[in-house]
């Protein structure tokens, strides 16, 4: 670790200077002491080195504790930390600090630097969720850190800080520790590879939306903001989709971000002024405790005003000022969006304690996914009643619930993944007991953390975030299909190196994969991969079962999924129900298949021959 290049880097205490003046990053340093002529040589080396050694505690403390804003690591030790992170990375995976400490103590290049860890590398240790190794630099007491210290308030190379990354892999316990150790809630993204000015805070309520459920099925659309009842309908559609269990590590990490966030009830109106209603419900069921508290969330006396009669009478009067202006189409639009808001803030007033305590009561992951979901939407349904909310009785429709499926590797898997599930704690008899050994053994062989992930890949799609929205990556990509690939493959360039998932990609290496031979390919699609099947996409009980989009690239996945997707379907369906509805097809190509035409788009070679014949 690189200590002696950044001694001269501090400057001394000047007359007249103040705390607001000076860089956290370049403290003021004790002054040092004019050394008299008469003393000997060694006398002289002994004090300017105790001087020495006083300024640099200094800047060392001040590096470590204060919020550094940006990044002032060096280009070169980011480029020595990449050639560290392939023997980086299995560490990290194992959360191993003894391997961590030995690796530091061999004087790998890129993991320390200006008395602190580098922020690179304390990104790398939340990401993988490297508790243990987050401990120990946090507290930088071990003798191979040589006094260096990870500093939970420094800006990374990227422009945010670590509390985002932990938001962003919604880990409460890595939240904690961070809070443990003074991490700042009210610290903004800044920079041109991030988008600017975001909190913790936004990361967390942010991705939650990207939740498969909520993006599937939560956010309005017209008929939804028609009238009243419409309105009433939609605010119980939403309200059920963030009390099942599955949404609880997601409100968990929000809520925990919202208790230490500073102006929680002015946040909560930028959501609303936007018309962002989803944003709105995540963020007012997670921390309708704090919102209670008034404005800065911090109750002084008992006539202070309750958040929720603060952000009520502010969307009062700004639907009372939208009344007053013309009536274009914006603004009806935009009003429409308020009353609906103004619903949802009244309805979760008056119901969050009893659903956040519900929510709470689930258990965690991954045993919460166990839980019925009647179960649920009857407990969820009958508190909402016995406020007044509740839908037009025919029921509440939450939409097509269903996960990402395959999202662990063998080796991330737990051994006898079934019985995880299965077995809970228990009390009584000698055969429940019997299984709590069976499972504090099985944890024993378990990949660690692998809760986390099958939880957090199972509904949140990792490869997308709002960290990531403006990341600098190239990206050329063509559609693909299942057996008849409109185009062989996609190509991604990485512009600068990147660490998505925990697998090392270097700057300007290029990921390709093939989607015609992934249709075929039978770990993926099974034996009866070349086969035409289409009861594979049926689950056991007859309905459609999706694929996850990154098995299944007909219209790629991810921020660049087509565009044209679902009017792809509507024509397809379209034209299949009134061309089969007049007419029967029969192939007339004979026993042979037809051969493809390789070019930039795969397609059949001679077309598809068919005999036509009008129905009767």
């Amino acid at each position: 670790m690189q200590k002696e290049e950044v001694k001269t880097a501090s400057h001394e205490v000047k007359d007249g200077s103040t705390m607001d003046e000076w860089d956290p990053w370049d403290p003021p340093c004790p002054p040092r002491q004019p050394i008299p002529r008469n003393l000997d040589i060694d006398t002289c080396s002994k004090l300017l080195s105790e001087w020495m050694d006083k300024k640099d505690e200094v800047i060392a403390k001040s590096r470590a504790t204060s919020i550094i804003i940006p990044d002032r690591t060096p280009q070169w030790v980011n480029d020595a930390f990449y050639d560290t992170l392939p023997r980086l990375l299995p560490i990290l995976e194992k959360d191993s600090t003894r391997c961590f400490l030995r690796l530091l103590r061999q004087g790998a290049p890129g993991l320390g630097w200006g008395f602190i860890i580098t922020p690179q590398t304390f990104t790398q240790m939340i990401r993988q969720n490297a508790l243990r190794c987050a401990k120990v630099v946090l507290e930088g007491k071990a003798p191979e850190l040589c006094g260096f210290r990870a500093n939970p308030n420094c800006m990374n190379a990227y422009g945010y800080f670590p509390l985002h990354q932990a938001a962003e892999m919604f880990s409460v316990d890595m939240i904690k520790l961070l809070f443990r150790y003074d991490a700042s809630a009210n610290v903004r993204t800044a920079g041109a590879d991030v988008t600017r000015n975001l909190l913790p805070l936004h990361v967390a309520v942010e991705n939650t939306c990207l939740h498969k459920y909520l993006e599937d099925n939560a956010f309005p659309n017209q008929e939804d903001l028609d009238c009243h009842q419409a309105n009433v309908n939609y605010i119980c559609k939403l309200i059920h989709l963030l009390c099942l269990p599955e949404m609880k590590i997601f409100l968990d990490t929000t809520r925990l971000l919202a208790e230490h966030t500073k102006n929680l009830v002015d946040e909560l109106w930028h959501y609303i002024k936007d018309g962002k209603l989803v944003q709105t419900a995540i963020l007012l069921l997670a921390a309708q405790k704090h919102i209670r508290m008034g404005p800065s969330c911090k109750k002084k006396s008992n006539s202070k005003p309750d958040g929720f009669a603060v952000i009520i009478n502010r969307i009062v009067s700004h639907i009372i000022t939208l009344e007053w202006e013309a009536g274009q189409k914006s603004l009806l639009e935009e009003k429409k969006l308020a009353r609906t808001a103004l619903l949802l803030v009244q309805a979760v007033s008056q119901v969050g304690e009893e659903l956040d305590a519900y929510i709470r009561s689930y258990p965690e992951v991954p045993h919460n996914m166990q839980v019925p979901h009647k179960e649920v939407l009857g407990r969820v349904s009958s508190i909402l009643k016995d406020h007044g909310f509740c839908d037009t009785g025919e029921g509440i429709n939450i939409g097509n619930l269903c996960r990402y499926e395959d999202v662990l590797s063998k080796e991330e898997s737990p051994d006898q993944f079934g019985d995880m599930f299965a077995i809970k704690a228990a009390k009584g008899t000698p055969y429940q007991l019997a299984e709590v050994e069976k499972l504090k053994v099985l944890r024993n062989r378990t990949p660690r953390g692998w809760e986390l992930k099958y939880v957090r890949r199972s509904f949140f799609p990792f490869w997308r975030s709002v960290l990531a929205d403006r990341m600098p990556v190239k990206v050329a990509e063509q559609k693909a299909v299942r057996g008849w690939c409109i185009a062989v493959e996609g190509v991604q360039e990485c512009m600068r190196k990147e660490v998505p998932d925990g697998t090392f990609i270097g700057r300007g290496w290029l990921a390709t994969y093939s989607a015609y031979a992934m249709a075929r390919v039978e770990d993926v699609w099974g034996a009866d991969c070349e086969e035409f099947r289409p009861e594979r996409w049926l689950g056991d009980d007859g309905a459609f079962r999706p694929e996850s989009p990154f098995k299944y690239p007909v219209f790629h996945a991810g921020p660049r999924m087509c565009l044209g997707k679902e009017m792809a379907y509507i024509q397809m369906k379209f034209i299949a129900a009134c061309v089969l509805e007049r007419f029967s097809f029969r192939f007339a190509g004979g026993e042979g298949r037809p051969g493809h035409v390789l070019s930039l788009t795969l397609r059949m070679k001679g077309g598809l021959p068919m005999q036509v014949n009008k129905r009767s």
